[in-house]
Formats: structure tokens, C-alpha cells, sequence
């Protein structure tokens, strides 16, 4: 298995899980405090459970764009995903900025990690596919 393949599957795995964190605040987990700031703790309220299923669409889509461009899934999207890769890597790139400088700490422990994990493994794939 490639140094790419590895890294599209690591990130793959990571960003399901963040995936079913934002479907989980979609449906009323008490988990505010691990997002977005820490702004809403406990439930989200309606608008930022939307907000959460956005998210979470997007986060898919970015996994779509990475197995992609690794060669492993989506061929129909290896166009595009040349250069769609380059903002799943600026997304991750924000994300670890956030995440780091959040005033909530329970989110900074978990999250900046997770995003720095994703960064390093999008980079990678962006880096070494083709």
C-alpha cells in the first residue's frame, strides 16, 4: 500500500468520526462545549444543529475529494480533484488555526489534534498522488 493510499485512509477514518460528531449535535447530543467555540454548551440550538449537518456534508464531501485524488474511489471526480484537494488542505489548515486558538479547552485538547491529523494526511495525499 502507497504512503498516499495510507494517508487518504487515515484521513478517511478520522473525518468519519468528526462526520458522525456533527450528525450526533444535529440530532441533540450535549456536546456543545466541544464546538464551535464553546459558545453553545449542552444542545445546540436549532439554527446551529443546521449549521452541524452542513458541516457535516462538507466534511464528507472533502473525503470524497480525497480518496479521489489517492486513486482509491470517485474516479468520476479525479479532475477536479487535483485541484479540490488544495481546499481540503487550506480547510484543515483554518481548522488547526481555530481549533487552536478556541477559548473552550476541552475543544483545543480534542479537536486541534484531530484537525492537525487531518491537515497531515490531506497534505500528504496532495502531495504525493498522481
Amino acid at each position: 500500500m502507497t504512503i498516499t493510499a495510507i494517508a487518504a485512509l487515515f484521513y478517511t477514518v478520522i473525518t468519519v468520526g468528526v462526520v458522525v460528531f456533527q450528525l450526533a449535535l444535529a440530532v441533540g447530543a450535549p456536546w456543545g462545549a466541544y464546538a464551535m467555540g464553546g459558545a453553545f454548551p449542552g444542545r445546540f440550538p436549532p439554527a446551529m444543529r443546521v449549521a452541524a449537518v452542513v458541516q457535516a456534508f462538507l466534511l464528507a464531501a472533502m473525503v470524497g475529494v480525497v480518496l479521489a485524488r489517492a486513486g482509491l474511489a470517485l474516479p468520476g471526480w479525479a479532475s477536479v480533484a487535483t485541484w479540490l484537494i488544495w481546499f481540503v488542505v487550506a480547510f484543515s489548515v483554518v481548522a488547526v488555526i481555530l481549533n487552536s486558538i478556541t477559548r473552550s479547552v476541552g475543544e483545543r485538547r480534542l479537536w486541534a489534534p484531530v484537525a492537525l491529523v487531518m491537515l497531515a494526511s490531506s497534505l500528504t495525499v496532495a502531495l504525493t498522488a498522481g
